[in-house]
């Protein structure tokens, strides 16, 4: 079953790259009290991906945040490696939180993982954006196409809020 609006965000840990390395943070430590946007893609460093969908949160990053948003993640089906260098060659170490669910575990959890071993990448993210409120889904923009970044794009969440 696929989380819906109103539903509470399972329980789960991602590991981040931070400047003092490796740190492992709860769904509870970053969502709990706060506004918060996650959005998902399938793979870090994948062309959408890299070139359209994560680019829009960076450069709309002030604006959402001036909407009353505590905090914006991206979490990607990658090991914190990976994680940390798309942070790091992407200008966003330090304004977001670059989340890997290594394991797929979250992605499961929410019923939103596709299995993508046809074109050689195994299980991963469909691409989508949240807004949580204190840990509860208030909205959800799943793509029907996973090449697009648009109903889960920047731009459409800056309309939402």
């Amino acid at each position: 079953m696929t989380i819906a609006i109103g539903d509470k965000l399972p329980a789960a840990s991602f590991k981040e790259k931070t400047t003092d390395g490796p740190v492992e943070i709860s769904t509870d430590q970053l969502f709990n009290g706060k506004r918060v946007v996650l959005f998902a893609v399938p793979g870090a460093f994948t062309p959408t991906c890299s070139l359209n969908h994560l680019p829009g949160y960076l450069e709309n990053r002030d604006s959402i945040l001036s909407k009353g948003v505590d905090d914006i993640a991206v979490v990607a089906v990658n090991d914190w490696h990976v994680m940390g260098a798309w942070a790091q060659s992407s200008g966003g170490m330090g304004k977001i939180h670059f989340l890997a669910d290594w394991d797929a575990s979250f992605t499961k959890a929410l019923g939103l993982d596709v299995d993508l071993s046809a074109g050689g990448l195994g299980v991963r993210s469909k691409r989508y954006s949240m807004l949580i409120e204190d840990g509860v889904v208030k909205s959800l923009n799943v793509e029907e196409n996973p090449g697009q970044a648009t109903v889960s794009g920047a731009a459409r969440m800056l309309e939402l809020l």
